[in-house]
């Protein structure tokens, strides 16, 4: 295959309905660009015909490529094989819903071309349910920009533009496709974004419930705070909150000492001994969490955490 300028990367999950028509609008959006460019439809585990119908483009059209999975494995996981098996200079990512408009997608191909490692979409007016994305979304990116430093209004959204290099250093799992902006940035990778249009969904239905975004988003959240705090010193967030706990045991010990040998007071069966051991304890507990997770760190290897049924 000859190198590819743009490779798009579409992560779907019972999108039979979205395929064909994605595919019409991007064809008619990317010829305009460059006549160089790959679509990845990376098949979560569907269990309806999207691979059927990726299948039916792919006899027709050489540039469309399928990933299936053995089962849903998640947003995380499609995205991280689509991107691995990507031949373009630069990667574009979307949804299969059709809420991205590829026809926008020259904003942020342009704007990457300003300089930037990383552009991301910036939906106005988004289509979705108030309590249900849009309040949510709003707090989980204040909370971004203030804990990450991002100045990015809608880190979650997946219409972005990335060059090869910088998807080539960052780890996809879990949910941590939602931070990707926060991951580059503290990477040391330029992040801009532009405004798009948010489109109602195409066909289907949306596959996440609100409580479960907002539970799982949470934890990913300090998954990410932490990452790019302490990723690679774990050490200094578990021994300094050992320390911490060591500390307060030994002013309190030192309490307990002073109230038995220099105020003649009995110190057994007092909450003060039973707080001191239990600090005392912790703090010892901490330190070595994170010692261990030192050697976690120092040992560990990146493995894939999906595994392909076929690919075409």
């Amino acid at each position: 295959m000859s190198k590819m300028e743009i490779s798009i990367v579409i992560p779907a999950y019972n999108e039979e309905g979205n395929i064909i028509p994605l595919y019409n609008k991007i064809i008619e959006s990317f010829s305009k660009i460059t006549n160089k460019f790959e679509i990845i439809y990376v098949d979560d585990g569907s269990n309806d015909a999207t691979s059927n119908n990726v299948g039916e483009l792919h006899k027709k059209d050489s540039r469309v490529h399928l990933l299936q999975f053995r089962r849903n494995f998640g947003k995380a996981a499609a995205l991280s094989a689509g991107i691995e098996h990507a031949k373009g200079d630069v990667i574009v990512t979307m949804d299969a819903d059709l809420q991205d408009d590829p026809a926008e997608a020259h904003k942020l191909l342009d704007k990457l071309n300003e300089g930037y490692d990383l552009v991301i979409g910036w939906k106005q007016r988004r289509k979705d349910p108030f309590l249900g994305k849009k309040l949510p979304s709003n707090i989980f990116n204040l909370l971004i920009r203030i804990l990450h430093g991002v100045k990015i209004h809608d880190s979650d959204c997946n219409f972005r533009a990335m060059k090869k290099e910088l998807v080539k250093d960052l780890l996809f799992y879990g949910g941590l496709f939602r931070y990707i902006p926060s991951l580059a940035h503290w990477k040391g990778y330029n992040v801009a974004e532009v405004p798009v249009i948010h489109q109602q969904r195409f066909s289907g239905k949306a596959k996440f419930k609100s409580v479960t975004r907002l539970f799982k988003g949470s934890l990913d959240l300090l998954t990410t705070t932490f990452l790019i705090s302490y990723r690679n010193s774990p050490l200094y967030f578990f021994g300094s909150s050992g320390l911490v706990l060591l500390g307060l045991g030994f002013l309190s010990g030192i309490s307990l000492l002073y109230n038995k040998y220099i105020m003649g007071q009995l110190i057994a069966g007092r909450p003060l001994l039973l707080l001191t051991i239990l600090l005392i304890i912790l703090g010892i507990q901490f330190i070595f969490f994170g010692l261990l997770a030192e050697m976690v760190t120092y040992n560990s290897q990146q493995v894939k955490n999906y595994t392909i049924k076929k690919k075409i």
